[in-house]
């Protein structure tokens, strides 16, 4: 406590302190000191003001400058205040009374070390390998931050006048959960949680050929990227013999059967699904043509072997005077059918090539004999 209390510029006369002995004091109220003596250019921290007289204080000043009084002791032994801001250095503290003012006590305003920032919410907390996704940071002291997601920096860093809120794009990264740091002036800090790289959904931008057999078996080829693992249907049917390259940019394989029509393509990955733009049209297969049947009769009892020859035979029925043949087998090609003749009646008979394209008569038919 300060040994010295210095009078006031015009000093009261002596008298009695209220509720005092009764002897002559210098009516003078005084401060003894301030706790804490020193705070933030800030303002804002409570203070203790000790001394004596100091009932009724109206005003308290720090350098000039009014504090905020939030309590007084009765007894008029101390009264505390809210420090106003003020710039770095010491000032002189007086209060004032209805007898006067105090002499002053010194307090230092110090420039508080700058603090670190604080991160409570990342949103989103996921998203593409690829990059590009837009974020927001929400914490406190975020002014003149960075942020890097697995050390690389994040693009487009932009923070409110508050340093509350900070937003950015990402960058690519790795499938998986990597770190993200936010660093200022003053230090860094981990997001928790940090964010999740996820792959990005599937992209086409081509499929070729883009029409095809009601058939099918018709081979296609998807162009894109993030392909990998995809499975894929036409009007929800899935394709056969999918392949993919080991880039992810191409996908191989073989339509399956279908309407005469256009119907939707869909690539399916664990990340996501994409619609084909224009789909995929399934055509009416074209009819069947024959150019041979060899031989061209065989016994009444039937099962004597015949091959027919032409084009568009796939998936060909064959009939003997309107009785089916048997083990009918058809090549790859479309271009040769075999099969055993049923038991018919001795004569000439008509032989009939029908596929899902359409019928055809065997010109000169068969004849049992």
């Amino acid at each position: 406590m300060s040994a010295v209390v210095q009078q006031q510029e015009s000093p009261q006369s002596p008298g009695s302190w209220p509720g005092g002995d009764g002897g002559n004091w210098p009516r003078y109220p005084r401060l003894y000191e301030a706790i804490p003596d020193s705070g933030p250019t800030s303002g804002g921290n409570t203070v203790l003001l000790t001394g004596a007289g100091l009932q009724g204080t109206s005003q308290v000043t720090f350098g000039g400058i009014p504090a905020t009084i939030v309590a007084q002791d009765p007894s008029g032994g101390s009264v505390t205040v809210v420090a106003p801001p003020h710039t770095a250095g010491t000032v002189q503290i007086i209060a004032t009374t209805p007898r006067g003012n105090t002499n002053s006590v010194s307090y230092t305003y110090t420039i508080a070390p700058p603090t670190g920032p604080t991160v409570t919410a990342l949103v989103p907390s996921s998203g593409s390998t690829a990059g590009g996704t837009a974020f927001a940071i929400i914490g406190t002291n975020l002014t003149g931050a960075t942020v890097t997601f697995n050390g690389v920096p994040a693009t487009g860093v932009s923070i409110n006048p508050m340093g509350t809120v900070l937003t950015g794009v990402t960058p690519p990264g790795p499938i998986g959960n990597v770190p993200v740091v936010v660093t200022t002036p003053a230090g860094s800090t981990a997001v928790a949680g940090g964010y999740t790289y996820t792959a990005p959904p599937p992209v086409v931008t081509s499929l070729s050929p883009s029409s095809g057999s009601a058939v099918g078996g018709t081979a296609f080829v998807i162009t894109g990227s993030s392909l990998s693992g995809a499975v894929v249907t036409f009007n929800g049917v899935a394709a056969t013999g999918v392949s993919v390259n080991a880039s992810g940019t191409a996908l191989v394989g073989f339509a399956p059967a279908g309407a005469p029509g256009n119907v939707p393509v869909v690539v399916t990955t664990p990340a996501g699904s994409t619609t084909v733009a224009g789909g995929y049209t399934y055509t009416a297969p074209p009819p069947p043509v024959v150019t041979s049947l060899s031989p061209s009769s065989g016994s009444a009892v039937g099962g004597a072997a015949f091959v027919i020859t032409g084009s568009s035979l796939s998936g060909a029925v064959v009939t003997f005077n309107g009785v089916a043949a048997t083990g009918v087998s058809v090549n790859a090609s479309g271009t040769a059918l075999v099969g055993f003749t049923p038991a018919g009646a001795p004569g000439n008979v008509p032989v009939v090539v029908t596929t899902p394209g359409g019928s055809a008569n065997v010109a000169g038919g068969y004849t049992y004999v």
